[in-house]
């Protein structure tokens, strides 16, 4: 396929990385919508991500607070890609990206269910890109690069 043949839209994330005075959080969720959104992550490494999908916009300021802990401090900014996630760590993790958000509104969920770590998807942790389980299906967290 020739990039004329892609009718896909895409969507870069805080393009210029002015969100860094407010913080952001994001739920990507898997779909074919023709909408592709990208985001820098990876640390230091700068890696764009992307995913086709819809998005779902957490709100609350430090949200990404325990991420950017277990992202910046522990990991040093060296992102997580590949990495050998040590059990506590990835139970960290785990809680860290457990907000609470319901369905589509194709559904009728009376109460929000919490994201989960996909571990179908564990190799593909990084920073500011995080494999979850949603009440739709498949999607990934996201949220400032820490560069």
């Amino acid at each position: 396929m020739t990039d004329t043949d892609d009718h896909r839209r895409y969507v870069f994330l805080d393009p210029d990385g002015t969100g860094m005075d407010q913080g952001w959080v994001f739920v990507v969720v898997a779909a074919p919508t023709g909408v592709v959104y990208q985001v820098q992550g990876g640390g230091f490494r700068c890696v764009r991500y992307e995913q086709e999908g819809y998005l779902i916009p957490l709100l609350g300021r430090g949200l990404d607070e325990e991420l950017k802990e277990i992202f910046v401090g522990e990991l040093k900014g060296r992102g997580g890609r590949g990495l050998d996630w040590p059990p506590d760590l990835l139970a960290r993790l785990g809680k860290a990206v457990a907000f609470h958000v319901y369905g589509s509104a194709n559904r009728d969920d009376p109460f929000p269910a919490p994201l989960a770590l996909d571990g179908t998807r564990l190799a593909g942790i990084d920073e500011a890109w995080v494999p979850v389980v949603t009440p739709d299906g498949p999607g990934v967290l996201v949220w400032e690069n820490s560069d």
